[in-house]
């Protein structure tokens, strides 16, 4: 068991020490912040967002705006995300969170899932503000179970929506932080469609460039 943590990540290792031992499922190298309907336990609430276990998803359906923060915090990562969206859904993965109490675009990088977004450049696959995509937008996750595969290593951050690379960019703003999900309002404040999240895991992995830190 010392052994394995030795082992662990620094986002791992935040979880440690908050929960004693107990902490996510971790297998080569990915840590498992939600399996199912089980995982509500590693993240923070933020906002007033319905989070529950329901039909083998961590789901949210209400509220103004939520956000679930990872405990843990990551610099250079990979997240894998399984989510269910509809066209209407606003919701995304927001990496390197420099304030989990107060998220705003501001101290985060969004990868947004959003088909129906009203400046259609930054939705589905997009890093807000960061990273565009096409006009009008090929890529869509509505309707339908999705992958996310997000990758930050150093300045660069690239997206896949289930196998299809959507952004590729370098942005050095922000560095590290917490990771975190979603659920936000439609369009024009109207309430947005439901976000299932059935699978998210997390690993360390090295900047481009640099050598992995000695265990």
């Amino acid at each position: 068991m010392i052994s394995a943590i030795a082992r662990t990540t620094a986002g791992l290792a935040a979880y440690l020490a908050l929960a004693g031992c107990a902490g996510p499922a971790v297998r080569d190298g990915w840590v498992t912040l939600i399996e199912g309907a089980a995982g509500l336990e590693n993240w923070t609430r933020v906002g007033d967002a319905n989070w529950r276990a329901e039909d083998d998803a961590i789901v949210a359906d209400r509220g103004t705006i939520g956000f679930l923060v990872s405990r843990g915090s990551w610099r250079d990562f990979e997240v894998r995300a399984e989510f269910r969206a509809e066209a209407d859904t606003n919701s995304g993965v927001f990496l390197r969170v420099a304030d989990p109490a107060r998220i705003t675009p501001d101290n985060t990088y969004e990868v947004n899932i959003w088909d129906l977004r009203p400046d259609p450049k930054y939705g589905t696959g997009a890093i807000v503000d960061v990273a565009a995509v096409p006009v009008p937008n090929p890529h869509r996750a509505g309707g339908r179970w999705n992958v996310l595969e997000i990758s930050a290593r150093g300045k660069r951050l690239t997206v896949r929506l289930n196998g299809v690379l959507t952004a590729d960019v370098e942005d050095g703003r922000l560095a590290e932080g917490p990771i975190a999900l979603q659920y936000g309002p439609g369009v024009n404040g109207a309430p947005g469609g439901p976000i299932r999240w059935r699978k998210v895991q997390v690993r360390d992995r090295p900047a481009l460039g640099r050598a992995p830190a000695k265990s």
